[in-house]
């Protein structure tokens, strides 16, 4: 560890013109006497720092010196390139970061390149879309650049279900949630987020984007993420899965489901989290008569409907639909009960 700080001290140096044993102890969660050791340790090292006493004094670097060292630990070395692997599937991975990889290796001390290498070596990333649909990368460096350069965007987005539309933005950063890439920008109606993999064209309008004065990323994601959450679990359904369903549910809804104890007959009573009745309807008509839905009239319709629809879709006239392979019966169906009047 006091390799590691010693390390720390010297890049924190490397930041500043002039600092203070009491201000290298805050960066380094360290008591400022141990923080005026680790500087005279540097010094007795031939590190060229030097200290000033006197009010406005400090430790500084000697001619502004600096270092190649990285400051990275072996573990965070490991950490690194185990994350990208050895090449991050190269024919996906942009080009400049598989050239900062290699500069990074050549960088570290002997002893530390090894566990790199090592740690490359043991995974791999490959971020090519299996569906082929991969139209993210097409527009995400036209996103990432405009927040870099902050420039004002032209953004085409096609929501689900809905025309394409496009509206003006200001880029202010990219956030990857579970694997999926958000714009976060503002826009005429406050600040909002956007799917990349949704963004159909990105065109610079030639004007500077405007920052919200004190804006922070991290602290904004977090604001809209809640509405976000919030949104996806605006109504609860109540009902009941057949044995052997909870895959199939899990691999659908994820934490938005809830199980009760098993009945007698197997099937198992379960609360279900979505946007609405009718969104949840829709999310569990592939399963059939595996689940069945008791206290949501809103969704019972549209669960009728979406079957009115498949039976004149895919029936033939006059027979019933053959029953789900591999579908328990299901015992008696439960009265629905009663929709609530509003109050």
């Amino acid at each position: 560890m006091r390799a590691d700080r010693l390390v720390a001290a010297l890049l924190f140096l490397q930041t500043r013109q002039r600092v203070t044993a009491a201000e290298l102890a805050a960066e380094l969660d360290v008591s400022e006497r141990t923080a005026r050791r680790d500087l005279e340790a540097l010094a007795s090292a031939g590190v060229p720092v030097y200290s000033q006493a006197g009010q406005g004094g400090g430790w500084s670097l000697v001619g502004g010196a600096r270092t190649d060292l990285t400051g990275l630990t072996a573990p965070e070395i490991r950490a690194l390139f185990l994350l990208t692997g050895p090449d991050t599937a190269a024919a996906s991975t942009d080009p400049r970061t598989r050239t900062a990889l290699r500069k990074l290796v050549r960088a570290l001390p002997a002893p530390l390149r090894e566990g790199a290498e090592a740690a490359a070596r043991a995974g791999i990333s490959d971020g090519t879309d299996w569906t082929g649909a991969d139209t993210e990368k097409t527009q995400l460096a036209a996103l990432q650049r405009a927040v870099i350069e902050e420039r004002e965007l032209r953004i085409g987005y096609a929501r689900p279900g809905r025309a394409p539309s496009e509206r003006t933005v200001h880029p202010l950063g990219i956030a990857t949630k579970s694997g999926t890439r958000y714009l976060v920008a503002d826009t005429d109606h406050g600040l909002r987020t956007f799917r990349v993999d949704r963004v159909t064209s990105a065109t610079e309008t030639g004007a500077p984007a405007v920052r919200p004065e004190g804006f922070d990323l991290p602290t904004a994601w977090r604001t809209l993420a809640a509405r976000m959450e919030d949104r996806m679990v605006a109504a609860t359904v109540r009902g009941r899965a057949a044995p052997g369903t909870e895959p199939l549910l899990e691999g659908l809804l994820g934490a938005r489901i809830r199980y009760g104890h098993p009945a007698p007959d197997g099937w198992t009573p379960v609360e279900i989290d979505g946007p609405a009745p009718e969104v949840i309807a829709a999310q569990l008509a592939g399963l059939g008569a595996r689940v069945e839905l008791l206290d949501a009239p809103e969704a019972r319709t549209a669960l009728a409907r979406i079957g009115a629809e498949l039976t004149a879709l895919y029936g033939e006239q006059g027979q019933a639909p053959e029953p789900a392979p591999d579908t328990p019966e299901a015992p008696p169906r439960a009265p629905a009960p009663a929709a609530t009047p509003p109050g």
